[in-house]
């Protein structure tokens, strides 16, 4: 069942206090503002979002689920630091996992998967254009899983989950170009060859996508020193 892309008044979402903290600290973390390394204090940020440490404790546990934060037993909280090694180990995870799952994608997508598909392109090019980079970093990896979620194969769909989000810090770390979120006609070709019902093709735009998007990235760039916590979240 496609969930992922479904409007959001269309799905149940239970009220969370730490959604505004999170959203804050993903999009200061994914925009470059927080520099991979620096150092998350609960008590610091309980300060300056004036919440308890409970509620910002929730968000960086949100966080690291995303691969954004990394927690760390009797150190407490940083910004994730992902190696070149280690990015380009996950793009070539999803170049071996994702042509796959476009290919059943393709062979399983009814109508309405397709038009919520088309629907989500919208909003992505809108961020982008927008200048909305955390959006539309967010927004990419949202297609891909809903992708996995037409393929109708849960565990592949839990991998995918698990290496997009892995993928977004690694993006926004070392983008050489700003269409590296996803260029529109990669997307648009997938979702062309998904609605065609063509498994060969799709598989193979996949893979070009991948190996696109690690080619996209300056995997030299050299490292940033932390800010101000306060001046950079206020």
């Amino acid at each position: 069942m496609l969930t992922t892309l479904r409007p959001e008044n269309d799905r149940q979402k239970p009220a969370a206090r730490w959604s505004p903290i999170y959203h804050s600290l993903r999009d200061a973390i994914v925009g470059h503002r927080l520099s991979p390394g620096t150092k998350l204090p609960e008590d610091e940020l309980a300060s300056i979002y004036s919440v308890s440490r409970t509620v910002i404790r929730a968000a960086l546990q949100e966080l690291s689920h995303d691969w954004l934060v990394r927690l760390e037993p009797n150190r407490g909280a940083f910004v994730a630091q992902p190696s070149p090694k280690e990015a380009r180990e996950v793009f070539e995870a999803r170049a071996l996992i994702e042509p796959r799952v476009a290919a059943l994608a393709a062979r399983a997508a009814k109508p309405g998967d397709v038009g919520l598909l088309r629907h989500h392109l919208e909003r992505e090019h809108e961020a982008l254009h927008a200048g909305r980079d955390s959006d539309a970093i967010m927004l990419s990896a949202l297609f891909h899983v809903g992708i996995a979620e037409i393929a109708d194969q849960s565990v592949m769909t839990g991998f995918v989950r698990d290496l997009v989000s892995h993928s977004s810090l690694i993006i926004a770390l070392y983008w050489k170009r700003r269409d590296t979120t996803c260029e529109s006609y990669a997307h648009h070709a997938l979702v062309d060859a998904i609605e065609a019902g063509d498994p060969d093709k799709a598989a193979d735009l996949m893979k070009e996508h991948m190996l696109d998007l690690l080619s996209g990235l300056d995997l030299n760039r050299t490292e940033q020193k932390p800010g101000n916590l306060a001046d950079i979240l206020r």
